[in-house]
């Protein structure tokens, strides 16, 4: 079942960012840690998920998808790369809402095989978060892959800015991911509250 999402969509790397971001009025967070042992992982997501539990906030968990199933997280993230490992129907029954992320029409076809609850599509503007090797995909893209897969909500993420985020709502999608603009703001939760303020009025 599709659920709604809220438009305002922080992707941050530890639990004390979620937190902080549920206190400004998040209700969708990312946790995205990398690249730390098993029992941070498992203390990083459970400490995530009590947070937004309390909050009434909805945690996606990039990347790892055991851990996922086991801490009963509701929404799972993962890229092209981690289709090729992810049990797929294991992460189906536990009932988890997955959202695979996007870059070409290639990817969108794999993406809507296994059946996702949203599609991310990236990088919308150039962004400094990562490495890419895909260009700008531009407004117009997010109204062909909004076109291209229904009802299922279409993150667009990628060198946001609430003026960019906006003019995204407007080219079709539904949810705006932003990193750098808020967690690199001087007042991340100042920041964050005008996002909200904006992403709520333009959806």
């Amino acid at each position: 079942m599709t659920r709604r999402l809220d438009p305002f969509y922080p992707v941050v790397d530890s639990a004390a960012w979620v937190r902080r971001m549920t206190d400004a009025g998040a209700k969708l967070v990312q946790l995205r840690v990398k690249d730390k042992p098993e029992t941070i992982l498992r203390t990083e997501i459970s400490d995530a998920l009590a947070t937004c539990s309390a909050a009434g906030a909805d945690l996606v968990v990039n990347d790892y998808w055991k851990l996922a199933i086991e801490l009963g997280a509701s929404f799972l993230h993962l890229g092209q790369e981690d289709l090729d490992d992810a049990d797929l129907g294991a992460i189906r029954r536990a009932g988890i809402r997955l959202g695979v992320s996007t870059h070409t029409p290639e990817e969108l076809d794999r993406a809507l095989s296994v059946d996702p609850h949203h599609v991310a599509l990236g990088p919308i503007w150039p962004t400094i978060l990562k490495k890419m090797p895909f260009a700008p995909q531009g407004l117009a893209r997010i109204s062909e892959w909004k076109r291209a897969i229904g009802d299922r909500p279409l993150v667009a993420i990628g060198g946001l800015t609430p003026d960019r985020a906006a003019q995204c709502l407007a080219a079709g999608a539904d949810v705006v991911a932003v990193v750098n603009d808020v967690v690199g703001a001087p007042d991340p939760e100042a920041r964050a509250r005008e996002w909200i303020d904006l992403t709520r009025a333009s959806a």
